[in-house]
């Protein structure tokens, strides 16, 4: 039977679609194009992919506004947050538990008061309870019956040993900002990704919910990539820095990603 004709078209701001059918067929279309015979390893970014980060970030963000008499949306606070996050981890590395203490200081400095220490120390405190998405541990243990695991994230190796327990598989290599001395999208983190798994990078595909962190640095190395749409407020961006960028896969979960490795 012959392929059925459909057209992949760029996007600009977003990965956006008006018809949900022509989605799901250029999605289709796409995971038809994608060999993952060709890929020894999948490397995950964790908080926004694995974790829901977002049912953890904005209940501890609303609370430290309420308790200074202000208040805004959930979009808006995911927009500021990944403007806040990319902000503090310019410059001179630092631990991410000192980035999320200063995104709760750039808050209070964009609404007009101080957090204490406390609200400060409440949001890297509050990481160790987020939890995965409810797909994430079911998908993980069927892509590794076929493939190596990795974790790229940018967090601590600490807080990161907290989630570990939730996610239900044990990971080849675990690579960390923290390892790096440097926060996606430095390019430093994925090489040293690519040192550790000690494959050439056509041999690995990155799997992230931000275009701006996983995707466009991944594909700069020459790694395949498949972003994760997660349903957000702030939808096909999340709590993340806005940018452009086609990945060689688009999928709404885990289910659909580990469903398209299982077809080929």
């Amino acid at each position: 039977m012959p392929r059925p004709q459909v057209t992949i078209r760029r996007h600009t701001e977003r990965f956006s679609f008006d018809d949900s059918a022509i989605c799901a067929a250029e999605n289709q279309f796409s995971a038809n194009m994608l060999d993952f015979s060709q890929f020894e390893i999948l490397t995950f970014d964790c908080y926004g992919t694995l974790i829901n980060w977002e049912d953890g970030l904005l209940p501890c963000l609303h609370r430290v506004l309420a308790a200074h008499g202000k208040d805004t949306d959930d979009a808006t606070i995911l927009a500021l947050y990944g403007d806040f996050e990319a902000t503090a981890e310019k410059g001179a590395y630092r631990r991410y538990r000192e980035i999320l203490r200063s995104v709760v200081q750039q808050f209070g400095e964009r609404f007009g008061f101080s957090p204490t220490d406390q609200e400060a120390d409440s949001l890297p405190d509050s990481l160790k309870d987020w939890k995965p998405w409810s797909d994430t541990v079911t998908a993980l243990r069927q892509l590794q019956s076929r493939f190596r695991l990795a974790i790229v994230s940018n967090v601590d190796d600490d807080l990161f040993a907290a989630t570990l327990p939730q996610l239900g598989v044990q990971f080849d290599q675990v690579i960390t900002a923290q390892q790096a001395g440097a926060y996606k999208p430095s390019l430093k983190i994925f090489e040293l990704a690519l040192r550790r798994v000690g494959l050439p990078a056509n041999r690995v595909l990155h799997v992230g919910q931000s275009i701006y962190h996983d995707v466009l640095p991944a594909q700069s190395l020459g790694m395949a990539t498949v972003w994760v749409n997660r349903p957000s407020p702030r939808t096909g961006i999340g709590a993340v820095k806005a940018a452009e960028g086609r990945p060689d896969l688009q999928v709404s979960s885990l289910t659909e990603l580990s469903a398209a490795c299982a077809r080929l």
